[in-house]
């Protein structure tokens, strides 16, 4: 289940709903998106929907303790679960165990290109098998009340036309999924590695937004090669929602301003200084239940990306708080830092 928190993120506003929240996301990055970067990630935004990390069906019916896989805090709603297999009873099983846990969201993913995945009929092997996906979708949303939602891509291997990926939507969409986020880069399923899989096949955004067009009654999402909240703009005007990767992650900053231009919010941006502020009784209370400084730390290394002292302040993080029995006196003493460097210079009297 959710853990409760005692760090107030941002104002503390009561969450969006998923289908509200979805129209600007953080990706589902294994090794990422952890429950510690989403909660940092919600002292920069309150509206947009965060995922986490693929989970198997396997880690969750066998994997114990289960809160290792699925626990969260409260603050960090709207929450998705994205799951990775392919067994409809299995998937089924799991979505009921994510909504029992309280997520907003359950997502199938059907784009990881990893070979280990592959050998497990999951991720994007599986959009070779659009009856496949229909049933475990189907028998996915029996079991709950919450949106079941599909991450895919444009194509794999040569199975990459425009009627593929037609006949791939029809299918699932058959089946009663809604909501499909599709990452516009086809997959190389033998020959890429999945970090070449991210940046060799070429993007093809045109090809989301024809299938938009093509299914008005839809919501579709787009997903790949986007970096800034000007590009999200754009492509909202073609796809019902944005989702963003790796950018997020490196300069979560990013964040910050996605409540005013993409959602429309009123609410005060927040500084770099007072999001790191509004995460730290995150990071004591999670001390305290004997994780490490350095996993807290690692989300907010790209923060001051750019900034007076931004190399310092990364070096700072990456160095000390691997130190054995670091602890919140190190990110005190990165905050501090910051503190001063935001302080405006003294003038120099040049007479």
């Amino acid at each position: 289940m959710a853990t409760d928190t005692r760090y107030d993120a941002l104002s503390g506003a009561a969450a969006p709903a998923a289908d509200t929240a979805r129209r600007f996301s953080v990706a589902p990055m294994l090794d990422w998106t952890t429950r510690d970067y989403r909660a940092f990630a919600r002292c920069l935004t309150r509206h947009a929907l965060l995922y986490s990390e693929m989970v198997t069906t396997g880690a969750i019916l066998h994997g114990t303790p289960r809160g290792r896989f699925l626990d969260y805090s409260d603050a960090e709603h709207p929450i998705a679960l994205q799951l990775g297999g392919s067994d409809p009873v299995e998937l089924a099983e799991c979505a009921a165990i994510g909504q029992q846990w309280g997520y907003d969201e359950i997502n199938l993913n059907v784009g990881c290109p990893s070979d280990r995945v592959q050998n497990n009929m999951i991720g994007a092997c599986l959009m070779a098998h659009p009856d496949k996906v229909a049933r475990a979708v189907e028998a996915m949303q029996r079991a709950v009340d919450v949106p079941v939602t599909v991450k895919c891509r444009i194509g794999i291997d040569d199975q990459d036309s425009e009627a593929h990926l037609t006949q791939f939507i029809d299918t699932v969409a058959g089946a009663g999924c809604r909501t499909f986020i599709v990452h516009a880069r086809k997959a190389w399923l033998q020959g890429l590695s999945p970090k070449e899989n991210r940046d060799i096949p070429p993007l093809d955004y045109d090809r989301v937004h024809r299938l938009k067009a093509a299914h008005p009654d839809l919501h579709i999402g787009i997903n790949g090669g986007i970096t800034s909240l000007e590009a999200c703009q754009q492509q909202l005007q073609h796809v019902d929602n944005v989702m963003v990767g790796r950018e997020a992650y490196h300069s979560p900053y990013l964040l910050a301003d996605v409540d005013r231009l993409i959602f429309g919010a009123t609410t005060p941006v927040p500084s770099r200084l007072e999001a790191m502020q509004a995460y730290r009784p995150y990071v004591e209370q999670r001390l305290a239940e004997g994780v490490r400084l350095h996993t807290l730390c690692k989300p907010m290394l790209g923060l001051f990306h750019g900034q007076r002292s931004g190399r310092a302040f990364r070096r700072l993080l990456s160095e000390r708080t691997t130190v054995k029995g670091a602890g919140i006196e190190v990110f005190d003493e990165a905050l501090q830092m910051m503190q001063a460097a935001a302080m405006p210079r003294p003038s120099v009297d040049t007479e």
